[in-house]
């Protein structure tokens, strides 16, 4: 098998998370059925938030394309970044080293077009929207993005995460968020940041919804076995 790195720490939750879904995705027998990982569990990336919403951030394209670089040295043969957001900064992952990078964003809108979504509500980061992330990736497969006019709430529920509040306590706010995606028109639900998707469970069963870090989590187990 194949090993991929990872790209971690934003947040480390969510990294531990893609770590069981994929564990989770091999029906392994023993030890060694598993999927070789190579995990830079990194909270020291300095807060996309920060840089993208306040303005007053550190880039974190530097430090990122170190950890690529840390992960090409250490034998990954690809890389993968569980972090919607951090796509943002992407291309300094890739010119980093030459390994073949599983872009999240391309791959979710791949998958949305394959189940016939067409308006996708976005349980994501503001930090997301500004930056654009999904305009491309959208736009190649005919998505729509659909926004709430504040999404500040679901900033306050993602920046709870990070401070350690339970999914018990903020899963009915996220279904809150969700129903008023439903209202402004969403056929299809992405959760677009992987706080977000410790809360799935959460979601209202109509309509159907996608997580972009199953998305991921497919990518990298497939090329882990191919």
């Amino acid at each position: 098998m194949k090993t991929v790195g990872i790209l971690g720490g934003m947040g480390p939750e969510a990294t531990i998370l893609l770590m069981q879904k994929l564990l989770a995705a091999v029906p392994a027998r023993d030890d060694a059925d598993h999927l070789p990982l190579i995990v830079h569990q990194n909270p020291q990336v300095p807060s996309r938030i920060a840089a993208l919403i306040d303005g007053t951030g550190t880039d974190p394209g530097p430090v990122l394309a170190r950890m690529a670089r840390d992960l090409h040295a250490a034998g990954a043969q690809a890389l993968a970044m569980p972090c919607n957001t951090a796509h943002h900064y992407a291309p300094a992952v890739i010119a980093a080293t030459p390994l073949p990078f599983l872009d999240m964003l391309d791959l979710t809108a791949a998958a949305l077009a394959a189940k016939g979504g067409k308006r996708i509500g976005m349980l994501a980061s503001p930090a997301t929207r500004l930056a654009r992330v999904f305009d491309a990736p959208f736009a190649a497969h005919g998505l729509t993005p659909v926004t709430l006019p504040d999404d500040g709430e679901l900033l306050a529920i993602i920046r709870a995460v990070k401070a350690g509040e339970t999914p018990i306590e903020l899963g009915p706010r996220l279904r809150d968020q969700a129903q008023m995606l439903i209202a402004e028109g969403a056929d299809h639900l992405l959760v677009a940041c992987t706080e977000l998707s410790l809360m799935t469970d959460a979601l209202p069963a109509n309509p159907p919804w996608t997580d972009s870090l199953d998305c991921l989590c497919a990518a990298i187990a497939e090329f882990a076995q191919s």
